[in-house]
């Protein structure tokens, strides 16, 4: 039997997911991230920033690797990488679709 799908990430979701590809984040940098890689289009306010990042906790898409004060330092797991590749193959896929039918 095939694993259950996984919801659809969010763009907020996804660009988070995609911060943390490179190299590990707190969360002033993950909102400057996403802000510089979308032009400003997505803008994480911290509500939905530390919510986003608990809810990617619970589902061990990251961790936490540091905590100085109030900053925390995450990075992303295997889970959480096979997450972001699921959701890019899922874009790619809509985008091909997309193509097709405006030709």
């Amino acid at each position: 039997m095939a694993s259950k799908e996984r919801a659809a990430l969010t763009e907020p979701m996804f660009y988070v997911l995609m911060s943390f590809l490179r190299q590990e984040m707190c969360g002033i940098e993950i909102t400057e991230f996403v802000e510089k890689k979308t032009g400003g289009r997505v803008r994480l306010g911290p509500g939905t920033l530390y919510t986003l990042l608990g809810k990617f906790q619970d589902e061990h898409l990251i961790e936490e690797t540091q905590i100085e004060g109030r900053k925390r330092t995450y990075r992303i797991t295997d889970k959480g990488r096979e997450a972001f590749q699921e959701e890019l193959e899922r874009l790619q896929a809509c985008v091909m679709n997309g193509k097709e039918e405006l030709m």
